[in-house]
């Protein structure tokens, strides 16, 4: 998601229903959960439900949970006082304090260490903390946006996430529809970046996009979402040089290379590699086919479903690498696809 002027780009079904849930959610001075895949765009909703909400001319402060360590995590979080630790030569306030009154949008939630969740818990219900290594208790008014890519009620369950902060922050969870449930945005996305691209190379004008790769991205799963697309694109755009011909030439992944190192492999990976490769003891091997009558016609296309579903997979969802994976033309797959319900 791309926001311009406020305003989240799109009009597929799916990003209006969103859009409406922040409008409503926004006002309400309670903490939400918003959940999604990588590159969907959580930081952009939580930042519109701070510029909808009555704090929107108060501080807005971000946090990244998963990128530090847990002691420095609290103290980023609460704050420390002089001597809370080593290099500790002053007093520091935190996160919660320089939001206070605004909003704090904390991404990667699920990663919190039970104890920095355990205080968490505390701010939300009581509005109050202490720094590291401090005493004094310290009041804010902060309103709490968490977001993350993982299960958090499955974590809760597991004992990685507390049970008791799940349900102060849920009180209501925004989940952020991925770029391929969203294909009607996939070319106002592209047409945006693009244009975007465009100008940064001072192109006179930008001519958009050719039919095949227009087809090429609307066939694209997009398992990076947005952020994916935006780098597609704009890599496209580079790579065309000049802005005289629409834009064709379309590259998913940058390290495809005949002449790309191979991956390196730990020891235990190289176990595994040997286990596998091994030579199965009787025992252990699958017969061919089934034991006893079976259904052919149901079996065979079972088995080319298998197949389908894998060549998907190995091509990272792209049908015309699919396609050439399988020695099939584009209309092949794409009719093998429908007879399956893999589209």
């Amino acid at each position: 998601m791309e926001i311009r002027q406020d305003q989240i780009i799109g009009s597929s079904p799916a990003l209006l229903d969103l859009m409406d849930q922040i409008s409503r959610a926004a006002p309400l001075d309670r903490p939400l959960l918003v959940i999604g895949e990588r590159g969907t765009g959580k930081e952009l909703i939580a930042a519109r439900l701070h510029y909808l909400s009555n704090r929107w001319n108060k501080p807005f402060q971000k946090m990244n949970c998963a990128a530090l360590a847990e002691t420095l995590l609290e103290s980023e979080l609460f704050g420390y006082e002089q001597g809370a630790f080593t290099g500790a030569r002053g007093r520091r306030a935190g996160r919660f304090e320089a939001a206070d009154e605004g909003s704090l949008f904390l991404d990667e939630i699920g990663t919190m260490s039970m104890s920095a969740q355990e205080k968490l818990l505390r701010v939300i219900e009581y509005g109050e903390f202490e720094r590291v290594g401090g005493n004094e208790t310290i009041e804010v008014n902060v309103r709490v946006v968490g977001a993350t890519n993982i299960d958090l009620p499955a974590a809760a369950d597991a004992g990685e996430f507390r049970h008791d902060l799940l349900d102060r922050l849920a009180f209501d969870v925004l989940t952020v529809p991925p770029l391929r449930e969203r294909r009607e945005d996939i070319m106002t996305l592209a047409d945006h970046f693009g244009r975007g691209m465009a100008r940064e190379l001072e192109w006179l004008t930008f001519p958009g996009f050719s039919d095949v790769a227009t087809e090429a991205m609307m066939d694209h799963h997009w398992p990076g979402n947005v952020r994916e697309l935006k780098n597609v694109v704009e890599r496209a755009i580079y790579r065309a040089w000049d802005g005289e011909q629409p834009v064709c030439n379309i590259i998913f992944d940058p390290f495809d290379s005949p002449f790309r190192p191979p991956a390196k492999t730990n020891r235990k990976q190289r176990e595994a590699t040997t286990t596998t490769n091994r030579p199965l003891k009787p025992a252990e091997q699958v017969p061919l086919m089934p034991e006893g009558p079976f259904d052919f016609r149901a079996e065979v296309t079972a088995q080319e479903k298998r197949l389908l579903e894998h060549a998907l997979k190995r091509n990272r969802f792209n049908q015309r690498a699919t396609a050439a994976h399988l020695k099939l033309t584009y209309d092949q797959l794409r009719h093998c696809l429908k007879k399956h319900d893999l589209l």
